[in-house]
């Protein structure tokens, strides 16, 4: 089965046993990094129960999930797939960038990134203390000025300041400024683009951005981040 076909048959199969015509009505299904997957329920409340999105991250999080890659969400009574209401996609966003939301259309499912379900909507860590962050062997060459970009997939950076963090077991940080974003895809990536990043060139760059990404695909968007310290 591929990763589609098993969350939406863990989704199918937790509304089907488990929901009924009130309080539990939709069922969602998560694909974590280790490839298990985790269910949960929504909880209506007219205060304002969980959506059953939620539900199934909070899930996959108790269970030691920290970068789930898939999420689908199912109504009972025939539903079929819903795709996620505004509130779970600022959730999405804000704290899970990096995962694909399954959604209907017109020609039938489809997975998106999700800064592409809400493309202006509020960044809370843009707001809040921005951080771009850095596999530890990057601090030599970002500290002497030999690197000076990055390519990001399912982040939101936005140009100004900015801290750069590096992640060492005890973190190092410094200050600077992103001072340009660049949205295309990863096949678009040109040779002297890869060659700034450090890759040998183009064709480099999607199996270099599998190991921090291992579902990137040569039609995924990813934003070119040039930045400077300060």
């Amino acid at each position: 089965m591929t990763d589609l076909e098993r969350v939406l048959d863990a989704a199918r199969t937790a509304v089907r046993e488990h929901g009924d015509d009130h309080t539990h009505t939709v069922a969602a299904a998560v694909l974590d990094e280790h490839d298990r997957i985790h269910v949960g329920l929504n909880l209506h409340h007219f205060t304002g129960g969980p959506c059953a999105e939620i539900v199934a991250l909070a899930t996959a999080r108790t269970a030691g999930a920290r970068d789930p890659r898939l999420i689908v969400a199912v109504g009972d009574d025939g539903r079929r797939v819903l795709a996620p209401c505004g509130r779970d996609r600022q959730v999405l966003l804000d704290y899970y960038p990096g995962i694909r939301v399954v959604i209907p259309t017109l020609d039938g499912l489809v997975t998106v990134p999700t800064p592409d379900l809400l493309p202006f909507g509020y960044d809370l860590a843009s707001q809040m203390n921005p951080e771009l962050r850095f596999h530890r062997r990057h601090l030599p060459t970002v500290r002497d000025g030999s690197k000076r970009i990055t390519m990001r997939h399912g982040e939101t950076p936005q140009a100004g300041p900015v801290t750069l963090v590096f992640e060492l077991g005890n973190e190092v940080t410094m200050p600077g400024r992103i001072t340009s974003t660049v949205a295309k895809l990863v096949r678009e990536v040109t040779d002297e683009e890869a060659r700034e990043d450090g890759f040998a060139d183009a064709e480099a760059v999607l199996p270099g951005l599998r190991e921090y990404y291992p579902g990137l695909a040569a039609e995924d968007p990813i934003v070119i981040v040039r930045f400077e310290t300060t």
